[in-house]
Parts: C-alpha cells; sequence; structure tokens
C-alpha cells in the first residue's frame, strides 16, 4: 500500500488524508518517503534553491495573550519588554537596505497600548508608512492573521476593512503564521486566547481574495497527534485549491528549551526532533502537491545543517538571510539570529545544488544573477 501511495504522490496526484496518515505513521524504509519527495519537487520546480534577503523586525514583545510556547511575550513594563520607535524601526529598515534586502518581514506582540495612537489601525498604517516612506522599493511581508483580527476587534471594523487599509497603505503580503495547528482541540490547550481555526482560514481567504498573498505554516512536535498535522495539511490544501493564495509552505518545529514550564513538561524535549520534522516535511511535501509549490524549512528551528537536509526531503527554498530574529531565539533555539548571502549559498552548495536569490514571490531578483551550476 505505501508503494502504491509514494508511486502516486511523487507524480503529482492528489493523495487523500488516509494515505498521508498512513505515510507518517506506517512501518516501511522512511528513505523511500524521502525520495518520493525529493522527485516530486524536482518535477515542481527543480534543482535550483532559492533564498531570499530580508530583514525581520518584531516591532514590540509586548502582548495581551499568553500562548503556551511563547517565551517572547512580556506585560508592559516587565524587566525585557520593548516597543520599538520609528526612528529604530527606520534606522533597521535603512540598514536592511544597505546590506541588499528586497523584503521587510514584520511581526509582533498584540500591544493594547497601540491604541494610544488614536486607533489600532491607525498605529499599523503607521508602522507601514514608515517602512514605506524609507525604502519604497522593499516588499514588505508584515503582520499574522492573528494580527488582523486584533487589530478588527480594538477598533470595532471588520477584517476586510483593516485588510483594505494596510493594503492601500503598502502592505504587500502577509506571514502565514498563528496557524499552530488548525485544530481547535489543540489550540485549546497550546493558544487558547488565540483565533479558532475557522477564523484563521477566513481571515487568509479574505486576504487571497484581495489580492494579498500570504505564506502558510504549521507548528509542529509538541502535543499533536499525526492525524492532526494530517488535518491541518488537508485545510491548507482545500483552501490553496479555493484561492491559489500559498506562495510557499514552512514547517516550524517547536522549540521549547525557554518555552513556558507546563508545555514544555509535557512535550519533553527542549529541541526539534529532526529525523520526524524530516519526515512531516516530506509528508507535506506529497499531500500538498502541486498546489503548494515551494517549501522552507526553519534554518532558525533546526540549525543551518537541519535546514540543508530538509532540502534532500522536499524543500527547494532556504529562507531569508533574516538579520535578526528575537521570537525563537527566546525560546532557545540554536539555530542563530542572522545568516550572510555567503553562508545560505555555501550551505546549498554543499549537497550540489544551484542556488538563485529570489524576491518574497518567488520571482528572480533584478540584480545581477545569483543562479550557479
Amino acid at each position: 500500500m505505501i508503494s502504491r501511495i509514494l508511486a502516486r504522490a511523487s507524480q503529482g496526484e492528489a493523495i487523500s488524508p488516509a494515505d498521508a496518515y498512513a505515510l507518517l505513521t506506517a512501518d516501511y524504509p522512511v528513505q523511500a518517503l524521502q525520495q518520493a519527495a525529493d522527485h516530486l519537487r524536482r518535477t515542481l520546480v527543480g534543482d535550483p534553491v532559492s533564498y531570499v534577503v530580508n530583514r525581520n523586525i518584531n516591532f514590540t514583545n509586548i502582548c495581551e495573550q499568553h500562548c503556551g510556547f511563547c517565551a517572547f511575550r512580556r506585560d508592559a513594563g516587565q524587566p525585557g519588554s520593548y516597543w520599538l520607535t520609528p526612528e529604530q524601526i527606520i534606522a533597521k529598515v535603512q540598514a536592511a537596505v544597505q546590506q541588499g534586502a528586497t523584503e521587510i518581514c514584520m511581526q509582533g506582540g498584540l500591544n493594547p497600548q497601540a491604541r494610544r495612537h488614536g486607533t489600532t489601525l491607525g498605529y499599523y498604517q503607521h508602522l507601514v508608512a514608515l517602512i514605506k516612506t524609507t525604502a519604497p522599493q522593499v516588499h514588505l511581508h508584515a503582520f499574522s492573521p492573528q494580527e488582523i483580527q486584533f487589530i478588527s476587534r480594538q477598533d470595532g471594523v471588520s477584517i476586510a476593512y483593516v485588510l483594505r487599509a494596510l493594503q492601500d497603505a503598502g502592505l504587500d503580503s502577509m506571514p502565514g503564521t498563528a496557524a499552530e495547528i488548525l485544530v481547535d482541540e489543540v489550540r485549546r490547550v497550546i493558544c487558547p486566547e488565540k483565533i479558532d481555526t475557522e477564523t484563521w482560514l477566513g481571515i487568509v481567504r479574505e486576504a487571497h481574495r484581495m489580492g494579498i498573498p500570504t505564506t502558510s505554516t504549521m507548528l509542529c512536535g509538541h502535543i499533536e497527534t499525526p492525524a492532526q498535522q494530517v488535518a491541518h495539511l488537508e485545510r491548507l490544501r482545500a483552501l490553496q485549491q479555493e484561492t491559489g493564495g500559498f506562495t510557499e509552505f514552512i514547517l516550524l518545529p517547536f522549540v521549547g528549551a525557554q518555552a513556558p514550564a507546563p508545555l514544555r513538561r509535557r512535550v519533553g524535549r527542549d529541541q526539534p526532533d529532526l529525523q520526524a520534522t524530516l519526515k512531516l516535511t516530506a509528508v507535506a511535501r506529497l499531500f500538498l502537491g502541486r498546489w503548494v509549490q515551494h517549501h522552507q524549512p526553519s534554518w532558525v528551528k533546526l540549525g543551518l545543517d537541519g535546514a540543508v537536509q530538509a532540502l534532500q526531503w522536499g524543500c527547494d527554498d532556504i529562507g531569508g538571510t533574516l538579520m535578526e530574529e528575537h521570537i525563537t531565539t527566546m525560546a532557545g533555539a540554536k539555530g542563530g539570529t542572522a545568516k550572510t548571502v555567503a553562508e545560505l549559498q555555501a550551505a546549498i552548495t554543499r549537497i550540489g545544488r544551484p542556488y538563485w536569490q529570489r524576491t518574497t514571490l518567488y520571482q528572480p531578483c533584478q540584480q545581477p544573477a545569483n543562479l550557479i551550476g
């Protein structure tokens, strides 16, 4: 049975949730799974591995929510809390542009104090304006579905109104974070204050309808079961078949070294299980199939060596330079906070694959060619 599933999936045929569950749980040589995922990756997007030169800006860690996996959040006034000033944000954007960044990725905590600027939406529009005024040519990839709902709730306006206002201000695309596991039974344990599954899907659907592309993600390796992992992938695939708005899929394995104690104790592991992550990486590639062409590992969570291994299990993109990273690092990740272009290129070259520099939307950068043989 497994060999038949792999044969179909490796050719880009749709496999069922039951098939995906079997691939995750059955006893069979895992090399066959790796080879099938790698074959499909090669068929869909070829051998070149992409990367993006970007800067990550987490503009505040003050947050009203208390997610069970988060070591980043702080209360206002608590030691270690921060809220970047406009001048600090501008300086970070300017430094990123000087280093060749084509993307600014920006997310932050749900800071109720944002309303002191008049409206919460007004503050977020101000963030967009800061970046677009400083660097009009940079692609702004910002604000999770959870942040969009936070603005909507704070100001009493619709999701569509928030999305349109931010798009008009200069928002180019959104990270598909805050998805965690799109199964409410799990969400009630690890992030009970977050939006539920249908709200997340609804916000992303609305963004896609408006022409705002998003990534898609999964937080894995905590309390979720294989069946729940498949349910998450099934919901992503169905939405992508409807809208076509996902640019990529990113697997985010749980890092718990500094996470809140209850979930950390329940998981019983501080760092990701690399082999389990690679297996899920391959199944995600096969299940999402031709609908989601680009797959990216997290070098922040897996380390660069782990991310390079994931490139051989179905991934075709190694992510961005980031230049700084706080959310995962504060959870105790060992992958680091920044990579240079040379480091990413060297890592890709180690496995004999060519590399190319992409834009956020997977177009070649209008810069000297970075594709090598």
